[in-house]
C-alpha cells in the first residue's frame, strides 16, 4: 500500500497571474487534479479506509458503503479496487455522469435516488441518507460516512500542510463547503503554522445555511447539501461568505481560458471568493484555495458549453 499513499498529494501550488485585478494580493491555487481520481477526495479516501482498517472496523469480505454527490464516491471506489473490497454508493442523477462513470468503471455498485429537475434540492439529501442507513444495516458493511467522520479531515491535514510548506505567509484560506472535512481539516494545519490566517468558508448564495439562511436548491457539485455539516467547526471557520453560482461558473470557465486551469463550479466559486479577499486585503498578502477537481468531470453538462 506505499505505493498507494504515495500517489496521492504533493500537488502543485500555483499563482494565478491573469485574473488577479492590480493591486491585489497573490493568489494561490493548489491544484487537486493531479491526484489520481482527479480530486483532493482521495485524499479523505484513503484516510478514511486505512483507519477504519487499523482499528479493526473493516476487513477483508466487507462491503464499503457511502452516500455522495460524486468525488468522494470515484475516490473510494478507487481505493476499494486497490485494496479490493467491494463498494456500494448512493448517489442521485443530480450530479455529473462522469462522476457517475467514473464510480461504475471502478466496480462499484450505484443506487441512485432520483433529483428533481436535475438540480440539488433540500430534499435531496435527506432521501439518500434515508437509503444509506437503510443498507447500512445489512451485515458485513462499513459505512464510511463523510459527514461524520473525523478520519476525513486528518487526510485533507495534510493539504494544509503542504501549502505551509511551500509559502512564507498565508494571510487567507478558502474553500467551499460540502462535508466541511477539507475546510477544517486543511485550515487546522494552516493555522498551526500561520496564527493569525483568516480560514473562511463558502457557500452558494441560493443554499446560504452556514450563513443562516434556509436550505436551497442549486448546482455546485459536492458543497452545500442543505444542513450545517456535523464536522464544521467555527473555531476554525470563523467567516463564512455566500456567492453567486453564476459568477463561480463564470470564473471557472475563466480559469480554464486566461489561466489555463481546467476545474469545475466548486472550484469556480473558491478562486471568485479568493478574487474578492485579495481585493480586500490589498498588496503584500497572500490568499490560497483549492482546485477540487477537473473540469474533465464536467465536459457532459453546461458549464464549458458553447
Amino acid at each position: 500500500m506505499a505505493d498507494l499513499a504515495r500517489s496521492i498529494g504533493n500537488t502543485s501550488l500555483v499563482e494565478l497571474r491573469r485574473i488577479v485585478p492590480p493591486g491585489a494580493a497573490r493568489v494561490f491555487v493548489k491544484v487537486e487534479s493531479a491526484n489520481p481520481t482527479g480530486s483532493h477526495k482521495d485524499r479523505m479516501a484513503l484516510a478514511m479506509i486505512e483507519a477504519a482498517e487499523a482499528r479493526g472496523e473493516l476487513r477483508h469480505g466487507m462491503t464499503v458503503l457511502e452516500c455522495t454527490g460524486g468525488n468522494t464516491g470515484c475516490s473510494l471506489a478507487w481505493v476499494c479496487a486497490v485494496k479490493g473490497y467491494r463498494f456500494t454508493v448512493v448517489s442521485s442523477d443530480a450530479y455529473s455522469k462522469e462522476k457517475l462513470d467514473t464510480m461504475r468503471a471502478f466496480g462499484a455498485e450505484l443506487v441512485i435516488e432520483p433529483a428533481v429537475g436535475g438540480r440539488i434540492t433540500p430534499d435531496l439529501w435527506p432521501r439518500m441518507l434515508a437509503r444509506a442507513e437503510a443498507l447500512r444495516r445489512e451485515p458485513h458493511v462499513f459505512y464510511t460516512d463523510q459527514f461524520h467522520n473525523r478520519d476525513a479531515q486528518t487526510g485533507q491535514a495534510r493539504l494544509g500542510a503542504e501549502i505551509a510548506d511551500e509559502l512564507a505567509r498565508v494571510d487567507a484560506f478558502c474553500a467551499m463547503v460540502g462535508t466541511a472535512g477539507l475546510l477544517i481539516g486543511a485550515g487546522r494545519a494552516l493555522r498551526e503554522r500561520f496564527p493569525a490566517v483568516r480560514i473562511v468558508a463558502l457557500e452558494p448564495t441560493t443554499s446560504a445555511v452556514l450563513s443562516g439562511g434556509a436550505p436551497g436548491s442549486h448546482r455546485v457539485d459536492g458543497t452545500a447539501s442543505g444542513f450545517v455539516p456535523p464536522l464544521f467547526d467555527r473555531e476554525v471557520a470563523r467567516e463564512v461568505r455566500a456567492l453567486d453560482e453564476t459568477l463561480g461558473r463564470e470564473t471557472a470557465r475563466r480559469l480554464a481560458r486566461e489561466e489555463g486551469l481546467f476545474a469545475g463550479t466548486s472550484t469556480g466559486m473558491n478562486v471568485a471568493a479568493a478574487l474578492e479577499l485579495a481585493r480586500e486585503l490589498g498588496p503584500d498578502r497572500v490568499v490560497v484555495t483549492v482546485a477540487c477537481d477537473s473540469g474533465l468531470k464536467y465536459l457532459s453538462g453546461d458549464l464549458f458549453a458553447p
